[in-house]
């Protein structure tokens, strides 16, 4: 029986990920109150950042953005995207 969790960012219980998906207490927090599908969620989000702000994330400064981002996403007033981002047509399906 898959591990469930209540998703702060879905608000009703879900089924929750199989492990930490980051190091450290922020990892653990995500483990312990998100979902697998708001986890995806994030995944999408992510590369939108990376694409659009042509971030490498093996530099520590994108690194740290993007773990701050990580966490607005999930406890805070959540992640915005780019001004002036346009979704491309398969984003809207």
């Amino acid at each position: 029986m898959p591990r469930t969790v209540q998703c702060v960012m879905l608000k009703r219980e879900a089924p929750g990920l199989d492990r930490p998906p980051y190091p450290g207490p922020l990892g653990q927090r995500i483990f312990e109150h998100v979902s697998r599908e708001a986890w995806a969620r994030w995944i999408q989000h992510q590369i939108m950042l990376i694409n659009e702000y042509r971030l490498s994330p093996i530099e520590p400064k994108a690194r740290q953005f993007l773990e701050a981002e990580m966490e607005k996403f999930f406890f805070g007033s959540g992640s915005t995207r780019p001004e002036g981002y346009q979704p491309s047509p398969e984003d809207l399906s």
